[in-house]
């Protein structure tokens, strides 16, 4: 069997406590998680056409390295 390949800083532990808290997630509580995520005035989310995703992945690295 193929051994599982997680992002770095995830191992198999932390994947069990994320799939734990959402499977005990309620959905209000979930909608709520939902809602917050929205309300960040420090970010944002937008759609962007699929053809430019490489161009703003570029720019979101270079703004982090810089």
């Amino acid at each position: 069997m193929k051994q599982p390949n997680f992002p770095q800083g995830w191992d198999e532990e932390r994947v069990r406590r994320v799939l734990e808290h959402y499977e005990q997630q309620s959905e209000e509580e979930a909608v709520a998680e939902d809602e917050a995520a929205y309300e960040s005035t420090t970010h944002t989310a937008m759609e962007i056409p699929v053809d430019l995703v490489p161009q703003v992945r570029e720019l979101l690295a270079k703004r982090r390295a810089g």
